[in-house]
């Protein structure tokens, strides 16, 4: 094979994988969002319901998009965005450890947006 194809496989990989892992993190504040269940922390200050909404576009919506590769760098940000949140804001006093998933889940969608989705997505079709 030669390293073209390696790299759009590899590009691939690093869009989907890490993203359907999220989605097991979004789509229960999805299903909380759509039963009218608007409990929710407010780590910015805007209120349970916008935090809930935007944590659903960060780790639900994006991600799915993400995993398709439809406009892939545009909606890597709010993943990432959700992720420097939870890393610094909502788990800002924990342990490195309690970090950490938040922490990687940024790494890989700032590499998306560095790289794009690399050619076995919708944005190359």
């Amino acid at each position: 094979m030669n390293n073209s194809i390696l790299r759009n496989i590899g590009l691939a990989i690093l869009r989907i994988l890490p993203s359907l892992m999220m989605l097991t993190h979004g789509y229960p504040k999805f299903q909380k969002l759509i039963s009218g269940n608007f409990e929710f922390g407010d780590p910015l200050g805007i209120g349970a319901a916008p935090s809930l909404f935007l944590a659903v576009i960060g780790e639900f919506v994006a991600p799915i998009l993400i995993i398709i590769g439809f406009k892939t760098r545009l909606v890597a940000i709010p993943a990432a965005i959700t992720m420097i949140v939870a890393a610094f804001i909502v788990h800002g006093e924990d342990p490195f450890a309690t970090k950490e998933k938040a922490l990687l889940y940024l790494v890989f969608f700032v590499v998306i947006i560095l790289l794009g989705p690399g050619k076995y997505s919708i944005d190359k079709k």
